[in-house]
């Protein structure tokens, strides 16, 4: 029964807004076992898994990545993320088989919930990267991977996943 009881937990996170949540709270929408698709540039479809728990007494959420199909077919990563009380503020690390160190500060805007990093390019300039998280329903949200050139004023989409709880 007590499976139960969370998993409602979770499901009930998903449909809250921003508003009606406390920080730590904010990315427990992403708890669970979810089934991704997205499209390659090819015109094909690609497929993955992601798994999404909380781990340390409930104070980490770690990620478990894997492309299953498609042209990214055996890239795995993980990310650990992790509310800070003392700044206030989101934070994630991301690691993966192709030797990525990413680190990323949440950020929040109106039902979105935002991962962003600056960085440089192989030219040495400046640019933005970001993940965002939006239409975030109970069992499916959507998510991208955007990279800025010029401060934030346009974004590129990179890689658009649709995640479907499993």
């Amino acid at each position: 029964m007590l499976l139960f009881t969370i998993v409602g937990i979770n499901f009930s996170v998903a449909q809250q807004s921003l508003n009606e949540l406390s920080p730590p709270e904010y990315f427990d929408f992403w708890i669970g076992d979810w089934e991704l698709r997205w499209g390659n540039s090819d015109g094909t479809i690609g497929k993955g898994t992601n798994n999404i728990e909380k781990i340390l007494d409930g104070k980490v959420i770690k990620e478990n990545f894997k492309a299953t199909e498609g042209a990214m077919t055996g890239y795995v990563g993980k990310s650990y993320s992790v509310y800070n009380s003392k700044t206030g503020k989101w934070k994630q690390t991301w690691v993966d088989n192709q030797g990525a160190y990413l680190d990323f500060t949440g950020r929040f805007k109106d039902e979105q919930r935002i991962f962003r990093r600056e960085t440089t390019n192989e030219q040495g300039d400046q640019i933005i990267q970001r993940m965002v998280f939006y239409k975030i329903k109970k069992d499916s949200f959507m998510w991208r991977w955007e990279k800025s050139e010029d401060n934030g004023k346009n974004w590129e989409i990179l890689w658009k996943i649709a995640y479907r709880r499993h």
